[in-house]
């Protein structure tokens, strides 16, 4: 028997070594992965050398900013969807949120029938002493035509530095000529609760609407709690976060500190990152310890806002009442970069008391978030309340009571979309110091209906567009031979209209007494009228006169 090669035996055995420390490390974790920063120089130079090719040989001249920021803007795409670059526009409204205050003349302005309207003066401040009114359609400022500009590039105008003036121009319906304005610009505290007051016949249920998480935001719900119990203890509170985006999480914290006691964990935070990993308890003595306690909030309520409905029914000190709420959990430091530009970058994930996250998985559309209701409960994540409560993560927080926001019908939506309210109570309180005593809803609404046919208001319901859109779709023969039953399909449509016009003039009389009512008692009157009808706000009323039921709900 011959001997191997003296090369093959060595080579085996060599090939047999290689083998034995890929194994090993291997089986230690280590595997070989290209080196991250080779890539990134490698991709960079790629970048470079696209954008020198794209700007330099392109058929057309390019605009390079816009195309790098486009480029920057589709790599953060690639991210969540709160992971964004803010311009200095942008930086100055976050500074707004941060510090809490801006300096501009005090003015809500909106858009209205494509044009700019004062919503209204902020109470206190420079338009609201020199009489500019609501309704007040804006023209220029400072001699510049503001006519086709939008509302933000409208602010930009009238904020500056406190102690200067603006010349404000406008057109108020009854006047011929423009009215003009020098208003001085000072300090505006951003408010972060717009409304509080008592929402029963009795006067012992308080109610507090906070609009944002800005700074100072706990500070004005303790102030609120306190004016409200100057009078008598109350027997319910109500805090309504409808619509409330969220801001900062100190002030989130803040706020929960005013109804449950110190020393509760009520959120902490998981990242990659060590530093992104924080816990927050509370810490002073609570205003409102143990009183029943009901929070309402929408589909519009995120980060902050659920923060504070999420602890509160987690430790079940709280009733929450409305809809499912947007499901934000993401938490955002805004990192200051060059040229007065910042980013906004997702560090962490917020968790509440029981444990579950509140951020919806992933990051869904209305229509994921619509199926994610189909999902049976057992198969998500859940969890339970101090008492015992089953709650699930995953999708937002869920109310404890669902009270779903009505539809608006298409009619009610053509009379928005045209600021119909708007105009036409301009019109109806022009040369008036208050409404007419005598009148009510209802001969308000006639009124209305007398202005709209002068206006030849028209719309169509989804029946007539529906409709519309077969006809168009006939065959011309199929179409002409059908002309009968075509007709008594418009008549049909035609009859559902009126119907739809009778069955919705309710709430178009309440939402036209609103807007006159706010001509002559501010946003503050508006408030509180628009609460005696608002289902949500009056269903917690009924929960909190009821102790027995409100109590049941927070066991399990």
């Amino acid at each position: 028997m011959t001997s191997p090669p003296v090369f093959h035996m060595r080579f085996s055995s060599r090939f047999a070594l290689i083998a034995v420390i890929v194994a090993g490390i291997a089986a230690t974790g280590f595997i070989l992965r290209p080196d991250p920063y080779f890539l990134i120089q490698k991709n960079f130079r790629i970048f470079s050398e696209v954008f020198e090719n794209v700007s330099g040989s392109y058929i057309e001249e390019v605009d390079a900013e816009r195309l790098i920021r486009s480029g920057v803007d589709a790599m953060l795409n690639e991210l969540d969807p709160y992971t964004v670059l803010i311009d200095e526009a942008g930086s100055r409204q976050m500074d707004i949120v941060t510090t809490g205050q801006y300096a501009g003349v005090g003015l809500e302005v909106g858009a209205r029938g494509g044009q700019l309207v004062v919503i209204a003066p902020i109470e206190g401040y420079s338009a609201e002493r020199r009489g500019v009114r609501a309704g007040d359609i804006i023209k220029k400022v400072d001699g510049i035509d503001v006519t086709r500009m939008s509302t933000d590039d409208l602010q930009s105008l009238l904020r500056g530095d406190p102690g200067t003036t603006v010349v404000l121009t406008i057109r108020r319906f009854g006047i011929d000529e423009l009215l003009d304005f020098e208003l001085t610009r000072e300090t505006i505290e951003v408010r972060n609760v717009t409304y509080f007051g008592l929402l029963d016949a009795n006067d012992r249920i308080g109610y507090i609407l906070l609009r944002r998480f800005a700074q100072n935001a706990a500070e004005e719900v303790r102030k609120a709690i306190i004016e409200l119990q100057n009078d008598a203890p109350l027997d319910g509170l109500v805090l309504d976060l409808r619509n409330n985006p969220g801001g900062l999480l100190d002030e989130a914290v803040k706020i929960i500190d005013k109804f449950v006691p110190p020393g509760e964990k009520v959120v902490w935070t998981e990242g990659r990152m060590s530093r992104a990993n924080q816990q927050y308890e509370t810490s002073e003595q609570p205003v409102y310890a143990d009183g029943p306690l009901v929070v309402l909030q929408n589909s519009g309520s995120a980060s902050a806002s659920e923060i504070v409905s999420g602890a509160l029914q987690d430790l079940d000190r709280a009733v929450v009442i409305g809809e499912r709420s947007f499901g934000k959990g993401l938490v955002q430091i805004v990192q200051p970069l060059s040229y007065n530009v910042s980013l906004k970058i997702t560090t962490s994930k917020y968790f509440i008391p029981s444990g579950r996250s509140i951020q919806s998985t992933p990051y869904l559309t209305s229509e994921e978030a619509a199926a994610m209701e189909e999902v049976p409960d057992s198969l998500r994540t859940r969890h339970q309340t101090r008492s015992g409560r089953v709650v699930y993560e995953g999708i937002g927080i869920e109310p404890d009571l669902l009270v779903a926001q009505r539809p608006h019908s298409m009619l009610e939506i053509a009379l928005l979309q045209n600021s119909h309210y708007f105009f036409f109570a301009n019109e109806y309180t022009s040369g008036r110091d208050q409404l007419d005593p005598e009148k009510g809803p209802e001969d308000y609404y006639r009124e209305f209906l007398a202005y709209l046919d002068a206006q030849d208001f028209k719309y169509s319901t989804r029946a007539e567009r529906h409709l519309d859109r077969f006809i168009e779709s006939l065959d011309p023969g199929v179409k002409e031979a059908s002309n009968d039953r075509i007709s008594s399909m418009k008549e049909l449509v035609a009859e559902e209209k009126r119907m739809e016009e009778e069955r919705y003039s309710e709430h178009i009389k309440k939402e036209l007494y609103l807007e006159l009512i706010s001509r002559f008692n501010g946003s503050r009157g508006r408030m509180a009228e628009q609460l005696k009808s608002d289902e949500a706000a009056q269903k917690a009323v009924t929960l909190i006169e009821n102790k027995t039921r409100f109590f049941s709900i927070l066991e399990p």
